[in-house]
């Protein structure tokens, strides 16, 4: 490597600068050319025609993903709460017969301390029960018929005074959630 002189440097220095100069003069001449400017005029409006259609076709495909997951997000909200709701009624259903039996102890308790015993147990189920939502289908003797809260298991002549299609006797109660039954009445109706 030889060292080169400042007078040497300075004019390479000189010599790139004109070439440069050259260069631009050259691209103002072709610039000037009406119908190669025109193209390039062209060219740059169908290519930006392109990428504005490009742009709008991936912020249509946006909002509609967008819509799509926010659905999914609903549906699949709507699904787990009915899912819980469904689970509770299942584990409800597997202890309302617990339920009856203590019914049928407080029927036939015979002192009042046991009585109050099991009363207080039925009481706190209850109240169990309606914090889940879940509450008695009212039900009792003399009322119409309703099959869609009940289910009639047996059969009864109508004794002075009764009307058919009534409610004798309450063999079994029946439970709800909102408007869902979740354990039908049995009862014996009048015929």
């Amino acid at each position: 490597m030889t060292k080169k002189s400042r007078k040497e440097r300075a004019e390479e220095q000189q010599t790139e600068e004109e070439s440069a100069e050259e260069t631009a003069e050259q691209e103002a001449e072709q610039a000037e050319t009406p119908t190669e400017a025109q193209a390039e005029e062209g060219a740059e409006l169908s290519e930006t025609e392109k990428l504005t259609a490009l742009a709008e076709d991936y912020k249509r495909k946006w909002y509609s993903v967008s819509a799509e997951y926010d659905n999914f997000r609903k549906r699949n909200a709507s699904a787990v709460a009915k899912a819980y709701s469904d689970g509770v009624a299942e584990a409800v259903l597997k202890l309302l017969p617990v339920a009856d039996n203590f019914g049928y102890a407080l029927s036939s308790a015979r002192d009042e301390k046991t009585k109050a015993g099991i009363d207080k147990i039925i009481k706190n189920f209850n109240a169990i029960l309606s914090s889940f939502g879940i509450e008695e289908i009212k039900i009792s003797e003399g009322d119409d018929f309703d099959e869609s809260v009940a289910e009639a298991i047996m059969s009864q002549p109508c004794g002075k005074g009764d009307k058919p299609n009534k409610i004798k006797t309450v063999l079994r109660k029946g439970y709800k959630q909102g408007e869902k039954v979740i354990r039908f009445a049995q009862v014996a109706v009048t015929v």
